[in-house]
C-alpha cells in the first residue's frame, strides 16, 4: 500500500511563491508518472507536472515557465515549486502515482490533497 501526504499549500498574493511537498511510504516500484495534480471546484483534475519512470518531465501549459518539479527517491519525496502565482492556479492540489502491475493492471494512489488559494 503507498501512501502519499502532501504539504505546503496556503493562501498567497497574486506574484508570489509556494512550495508543495509529497512524502510518499511503501514501494511505487512499476510507477510509470509520480507528480502533481489539480482540481478547481466544479472541474475535472488536470495533471500540472508530472515525472515519469524514465524521468522525463510533463508540465500544463498552462504552468509551464513557472512551475518546476522535482523528486528525491532516497527520501521518497516529490516538490512542486510554484513561482509568479496566478489566482487562476487556485485549487486543490493532489499529489499522485500511477502505475502498472505485472499483471499488468493500472494502479494508482492520490494523496488528501492540499489547498492553494491565489488572491489578486
Amino acid at each position: 500500500q503507498v501512501q502519499l501526504v502532501e504539504s505546503g499549500g496556503g493562501l498567497v498574493q497574486a506574484g508570489g511563491s509556494l512550495r508543495l511537498s509529497c512524502r510518499y511510504s511503501g514501494s511505487i516500484f512499476g510507477f510509470e508518472t509520480l507528480g502533481w495534480y489539480r482540481q478547481e471546484p466544479g472541474k475535472q483534475h488536470e495533471a500540472v507536472a508530472t515525472i515519469s519512470s524514465d524521468s522525463s518531465l510533463e508540465y500544463a501549459d498552462a504552468v509551464k515557465g513557472r512551475f518546476t518539479i522535482s523528486s528525491d527517491s532516497a527520501k521518497k519525496t516529490v516538490d512542486l515549486q510554484m513561482n509568479n502565482l496566478r489566482p487562476e492556479d487556485t485549487a486543490v492540489y493532489y499529489c499522485v502515482v500511477r502505475g502498472v502491475s505485472d499483471d499488468g493492471r493500472g494502479w494508482h494512489y492520490w494523496g488528501a490533497g492540499t489547498q492553494v488559494t491565489v488572491s489578486s
